[in-house]
């Protein structure tokens, strides 16, 4: 009897001590976290067949300097394109410095010097974001990969980014040569943004202070580049070259002009711009066509399902999943538990190695780490099931501006099986591999903290 008594006060208790924990903590959840081993470029087949048929894939980043969110993006993206056909890569990036670079690629076969001084072009701060070793290689990768190709079937590398007014308008002059009535037009808006060009911030804040603005100007232009162009997605690359640039000024005027008075608005205008630059890229390059994208988690992960739907605000990630379905639309997101970045303390400041310390207790990326301090690879399918994780649970971003002793306002809130279509985590991370390159210096224009 007695013996009995005590067995059974021992099932009681132990009971009442596993009830506690699952309702107290979430230690059980740490260790049974579906996920797969990350360990080399082999390990990425289950992510391929994932990805099936999709048009356009999204590969995000937690950072913008870390060294293993560009290399992990360069294999998956040298796969899809030999084993899944896909036609370019497009990135958060300026769109007349990308385009020198998808000349590049597309054309005569270059060596990895030659690459090293093209990505020198990558000088508007933050520099580093493109002009680095691991986006040398895979550049160098793909001019290679295109030296067997037929013109028709090369890969190319497209910026899809609104800024960088000034150099765009220097681009579009080259296609308009012997149009006077467009060469006008040109100058004109060249002539509005003159003393704003060093400082596009200048700009944004003349606006405001309703003493200046070219919004007529660009408008104007896009108007006669699109009447002589056709209204769609122009035919030729040189139509389509003209009528980017064109956007660009007229985007960019209508970012850096809301930017000033309304940031949640002035994000939108450049996803949306972003977004619009995908499409137009899938139209020309015809409906067979797809694309992988490489920008930050927070314009590649559906907005819907973060703090940014409450704040009005939409995203790339969100806006093609509407535009091409979700079932043509396959999102990866990226993050790490600790390790090294690449970042600033402030906007136009020197480029530091900096440490990222464990994250934050609760979150997403101390949940991974607790559940096997190693890399792996999330797949949302596997998730959905279990009502945790389909919580909104905090996800670490730091952006090219970043002060780790300030953790607590890096996490975005997120349901993360259905912001993403798939997770790859790094447990311990090592910084981006910056080119030394002299930056312009330009003054804040992305939100929030250099996304």
């Amino acid at each position: 009897m007695r013996a009995s008594f005590f067995v059974s006060c021992l099932l009681i208790i132990s009971s009442l001590f596993l009830s506690c924990k699952g309702r107290t903590g979430t230690d059980e959840l740490f260790v049974s976290i579906p996920s797969h081993p990350l360990r080399n470029a082999n390990d990425l087949d289950s992510l391929i067949n994932s990805i099936g048929d999709a048009r356009v894939v999204l590969l995000g980043e937690a950072s913008h300097g870390t060294s293993e969110f560009y290399t992990w993006r360069a294999a998956i993206s040298k796969r899809l394109i030999q084993e899944k056909g896909f036609d370019m890569i497009g990135v958060e990036g300026e769109w007349a410095d990308s385009y020198r670079v998808n000349q590049f690629v597309r054309g005569p076969q270059r060596d990895s010097l030659q690459t090293l001084a093209l990505l020198q072009q990558y000088n508007r701060w933050p520099t580093w974001m493109w002009g680095n070793y691991e986006v040398a290689s895979l550049v160098t990768w793909m001019n290679n990969w295109n030296q067997s190709k037929a013109a028709a079937e090369k890969v190319g590398f497209y910026g899809l980014d609104v800024y960088c007014i000034w150099e765009s308008m220097e681009e579009l002059m080259l296609y308009i040569q012997g149009n006077d009535s467009l060469m006008q037009m040109a100058n004109e808006v060249r002539s509005c943004f003159q003393p704003y060009s060093a400082d596009p911030g200048q700009y944004a804040y003349a606006v405001a202070t309703a003493s200046a603005n070219c919004r007529a100007q660009v408008q104007k232009l896009w108007q006669a580049v699109s009447q002589l162009t056709g209204p769609g997605t122009g035919d030729t690359e040189a139509e389509l070259v003209m009528q980017q640039n064109a956007l660009v000024a007229v985007n960019g005027e209508n970012y850096y002009r809301t930017s000033v008075s309304n940031s949640g608005a002035s994000w939108n205008i450049r996803d949306r711009h972003m977004t619009a630059t995908i499409k137009r890229l899938l139209e020309f390059h015809g409906p067979d066509s797809k694309i992988i994208v490489w920008e930050h988690n927070t314009h590649v992960g559906d907005a819907r399902f973060t703090d940014m739907a409450a704040a009005g605000m939409v995203n790339v990630g969100q806006l093609v999943r509407e535009e091409f379905g979700q079932d043509n639309v396959y999102i990866v997101g990226f993050g790490s538990y600790k390790g090294q970045v690449i970042a600033a303390d402030e906007w136009g400041g020197s480029i530091e190695t900096m440490r990222v310390p464990n994250a934050k207790r609760g979150s997403w990326e101390d949940m991974l780490h607790r559940s096997g301090a190693e890399n792996k690879l999330l797949f949302s399918k596997e998730l959905q099931n279990n009502p945790t994780f389909m919580k909104s649970i905090g996800h670490r971003a730091i952006g090219v501006q970043y002060d780790p002793g300030r953790e607590a306002g890096n996490y975005v809130p997120t349901i993360v099986p259905k912001r993403y279509d798939a997770f790859i985590f790094i447990d311990e991370s090592t910084a981006l591999r910056p080119l030394k390159i002299t930056p312009r210096n330009e003054p804040p224009d992305t939100y929030p903290s250099g996304y």
